[in-house]
């Protein structure tokens, strides 16, 4: 074999493999940044001056992507478990979803979602919900395979 064709060989596995670490980097970084709960910012949702949330006040607890896909809980100012208990009020027959895995609670007038030790976590967007974090209009909880989402 020429030299030249075995130099061009050698110099295309060594760039194929840095491109391999860089891409292992990049997702082992987002990772780490998913985990801290970082806070997202949310698009389109903006606050006014006073501090307040706009639009319309949440209504009903949605699930939309899961077995239990369509189910409709009504916002009473009561707090909602969630978890594959029996005396949950969302019971979730998810192999990722913990006994208790999480509570969304009223506070004042924000709603707030925290986990509760569960073993494969609780996602607010895309962010780890590490502490409770207020949920705002429409974007989705992410508890195993089901997806939930607070909806006017």
């Amino acid at each position: 074999m020429p030299e030249l064709v075995m130099q061009l060989t050698r110099a295309g596995f060594l760039v194929l493999l840095w491109l391999f670490v860089v891409a292992a980097l990049r997702i082992v970084r987002s990772d780490l940044y998913a985990a801290s709960g970082l806070k997202v910012g949310i698009p389109g949702f903006r606050r006014d001056k006073s501090g307040k949330a706009r639009g319309k006040a949440p209504r009903q607890l949605v699930v939309t992507h899961g077995a239990l896909a369509g189910t409709r809980i009504s916002l009473d100012g009561r707090p909602i478990m969630i978890g594959r208990a029996d005396d949950s009020t969302l019971v979730m027959d998810d192999d990722y979803a913990s006994t208790r895995h999480a509570r969304i609670s009223l506070r004042g007038t924000d709603w707030y979602v925290e986990d509760l030790g569960s073993t494969n976590g609780t996602y607010l967007d895309r962010a780890k919900v590490t502490a409770p974090m207020r949920v705002p209009l429409g974007v989705p909880i992410r508890i195993g395979k089901t997806v939930i989402e607070l909806r006017s």
